[in-house]
């Protein structure tokens, strides 16, 4: 299995979405109405679920992320759109008046679902519309359709081929349809309900097989992956066939299992695995995500970290790359549990120069993980004026993370990176120039949390105003 960066896979998810609501309460008495348990709800926790939780799978990864999907025009629909785009996931929503956001609500008391409550009516989406939609941003090599049958697709095979035909690889993970309704798509998913939907009950592997390869002929798809819950995955193709075993590992809840593995499979892919090294990652991923409780998502630390844990306790296992916060906080988080000391600071680098490349390099040395936080282009520009910056963020934020000094770089909108140090709590914040200790932003929250702060030597006359200036003058 060749490294994945999954940084550079560009997956568009197109689906059903809803939004998954926790209530979390503890249980002390009974009801006097009727004999239930009484939930103190202490905490309300929102994620997104359905295909909005493939899409949140694919940017956890550090994949570049995009969903079209339908929502009502409520308050769940800002409350998804808000949780999507704060993890960098671009949202193209197809609001529909009088329908609600599809939403399920949990009851869940020391970890132990109660009671599951589902607000939901069918979407009636005009295919043309998803058509226009995917249309519309076309850097996008590999497309998800996440199929719930809540009405997103009522003609998914107009949108395939559409797809297929501007030569995006088309990953199916599909409900009750028929299979052909999905004709022309690269690879198909179901799990064992499905497929037995599909063609009937089998009463063996051969069989099994036969009738998975008739299926593929008849829908014209290259491959299909069976999830067989704790018995593994099988993927078929024309001529091979492959057996993954279950990742043996407690099992504490499936939810969200099937979204990790398509969206895994996808990311994978798109990042130039071949299927096999890709549905791999897809049954180590599903491992990891059902050890945890409800609809989770895991980072691209943490499968590299399970895929190849010598690699990822030596000093030489890198992840480098553009990050979310949330991916940041995955990484972060993966590096402590190593005992790995992690070192954070920020600035514009709106044009890379030496005095920049030399300070990160020493800023490296007070620990094992370097994190180089940015200021969005916004705030480069309250911060240093009209024309600045020079370089947009992306450009900025690509040249740093191919420093080898640097391991994660993170873009903040605020003038300060004071929310990111609250969430990260590194092990050293460093700062470059003339500062005294006390006048470091952030150095409290830092020494709060009992790490240390450190203010290194910058190279004199070599900053990135007095090039600017210097240019402008020329």
């Amino acid at each position: 299995m060749k490294p994945v960066r999954f940084d550079t896979a560009r997956v568009l998810t197109i689906g059903d979405a809803m939004l998954d609501r926790y209530w979390h309460g503890d249980t002390h008495r009974v009801s006097a109405e009727a004999p239930i348990p009484v939930i103190d709800v202490s905490e309300i926790e929102d994620r997104p679920g359905g295909a909005a939780n493939v899409a949140l799978n694919v940017a956890t990864l550090g994949a570049k992320s995009r969903l079209i999907a339908a929502t009502g025009q409520d308050d769940m629909a800002t409350i998804l759109d808000s949780k999507l785009q704060a993890s960098g996931i671009a949202c193209s929503f197809i609001q529909v008046a009088g329908t609600p956001t599809i939403t399920k609500v949990r009851l869940v008391s020391r970890n132990q679902q109660l009671v599951r409550a589902d607000f939901e009516q069918p979407f009636e989406i005009d295919v043309a519309e998803l058509i226009r939609l995917a249309r519309e941003d076309d850097d996008f090599d590999t497309v998800i359709v996440s199929d719930y049958d809540k009405g997103v697709f009522q003609n998914p095979e107009t949108l395939v081929s559409d797809l297929v035909a501007r030569n995006k690889t088309v990953l199916v993970d599909p409900k009750f349809k028929p299979f052909a309704a999905y004709r022309g798509a690269t690879i198909i998913k179901p799990n064992l309900l499905e497929l037995k939907h599909a063609v009937g009950d089998w009463r063996s592997d051969a069989e099994m097989l036969q009738k998975c390869r008739e299926l593929m002929n008849n829908v014209g798809c290259q491959a299909m992956l069976v999830t067989r819950a704790s018995e593994g995955m099988t993927l078929i193709e024309k001529d091979d066939e492959s057996h993954f075993p279950a990742r043996t590992r407690e099992v504490y809840d499936t939810s969200g299992a099937g979204d990790t593995v398509v969206a895994v499979l996808a990311s994978a892919l798109s990042s130039g695995q071949t299927m096999k090294d890709a549905v791999a990652m897809s049954n180590v991923a599903a491992g990891i995500v059902v050890s945890h409780f409800g609809v989770t998502s895991v980072s691209g630390p943490e499968l590299r970290a399970e895929i190849d844990p010598e690699e990822a306790s030596g000093s030489s296992w890198k992840d480098q790359g553009k990050m979310t916060d949330e991916q940041l906080l995955h990484a972060v988080q993966l590096a402590k549990s190593r005992g790995e000391k992690v070192v954070f600071t920020n600035g514009c680098f709106d044009i890379l120069h030496a005095g920049h490349v030399d300070y990160l390099n020493d800023a490296a040395k007070e620990g094992d993980r370097l994190i180089v936080a940015i200021n969005s282009d916004e705030s480069v520009h309250r911060l240093k004026g009209e024309g600045r910056p020079i370089n947009p963020l992306d450009r900025r934020m690509t040249m740093l993370a191919g420093l080898s000094a640097v391991d994660w770089v993170v873009s903040f909108e605020d003038d300060t990176p004071e929310k990111l140090l609250e969430m990260i709590r590194p092990d050293v914040l460093v700062k470059g120039g003339d500062y005294g200790i006390d006048q470091v932003v952030g150095a409290d929250i830092v020494r709060s949390a009992g790490g240390e702060v450190k203010v290194l030597s910058l190279v004199e006359d070599c900053s990135t105003t007095a090039l600017v200036e210097k240019i402008r003058s020329l």
